[in-house]
């Protein structure tokens, strides 16, 4: 028998993650959801998919299993496998197989840190089959009416041997994510960091400064998220300065060069 979805469970968010609407985005995954159509989530790290993905999942009162995806993801570590327990042999289902039983969306967040012969097991959950093939013990699972799978990555790590294949590319409404404007960026961070209004304003004017200076040598720009812990050290008494030293400029590079022009950049500030 398949769970219903509005049951309370492990993988069922109570309390609505805060999240700013900046475009369509919410009106277009609800639109997604709605028609059974998979989402591929593109943007720079900590621009808040994950956070959009939590509030989306509040939203429309589903369960979510998130997946961290890794070089070292095999198959069965979604789908699942066989185990010893009490001297007999088990199966016990992995997130994507659970995911698919209870009609819950299953995030598999930066998809393409996954083993490419991995993430082809998603394919039939993709199309109008969408079916999840459990070859170990010859079962095919038809996916929950429910059920919704959302992949992420960020392009700006894109390579030969870290992209997405087109035969997986094409199967995924897209949704494009990039850092809020300054405003609606600044209302962010004083509210998910909780700070005062000029705190939050001060750390989004310098995050603008860094990724501006990303030609210089840094790989990413200072991300939202990163924005947000700056806040929380300063508002648990930590001086501006050296919150934003130990939450931006020391995550970003081990450039000498590079933390001096970072320093450069907050002392402008102060």
């Amino acid at each position: 028998m398949q769970e219903n979805s509005t049951s309370k469970n492990p993988y069922t968010i109570d309390t609505e993650p805060f999240y700013l609407d900046t475009g369509e985005e919410i009106r277009m995954f609800e639109a997604a959801a709605s028609a059974r159509l998979p989402v591929m989530l593109k943007g720079p790290t900590g621009c808040g998919k994950t956070r959009f993905v939590e509030h989306m999942a509040f939203r429309l009162k589903r369960p979510l299993i998130t997946v961290a995806c890794h070089e070292d993801l095999f198959a069965s570590d979604l789908i699942g496998r066989y185990l010893l327990k009490d001297d007999e042999t088990v199966w016990v289902d992995g997130p994507l197989t659970r995911a698919v039983r209870m009609g819950a969306i299953c995030y598999l967040d930066e998809v393409v840190e996954a083993r490419k012969d991995t993430t082809v097991v998603i394919h039939p959950l993709t199309d109008n089959r969408r079916t999840l093939s459990i070859d170990k013990k010859g079962e095919v699972v038809q996916a929950h009416p429910d059920f919704l799978m959302v992949i992420s990555y960020n392009p700006g790590y894109q390579s030969v041997l870290k992209d997405l294949k087109q035969s997986t590319r094409q199967r995924f409404v897209a949704l494009s994510f990039d850092y809020p404007e300054p405003d609606d960026e600044s209302r962010i961070v004083a509210v998910e960091g909780n700070v005062d209004a000029d705190t939050a304003a001060r750390l989004v004017t310098l995050a603008g400064k860094i990724r501006n200076i990303r030609e210089h040598g840094l790989t990413e720009g200072a991300s939202t998220r990163l924005l947000i812990y700056a806040a929380g050290l300063i508002r648990c008494g930590i001086a501006f300065k050296a919150a934003c030293i130990a939450s931006l400029c020391q995550p970003l590079t081990d450039d000498d060069r590079l933390q001096e022009t970072l320093n450069d950049l907050i002392d402008d500030l102060l």
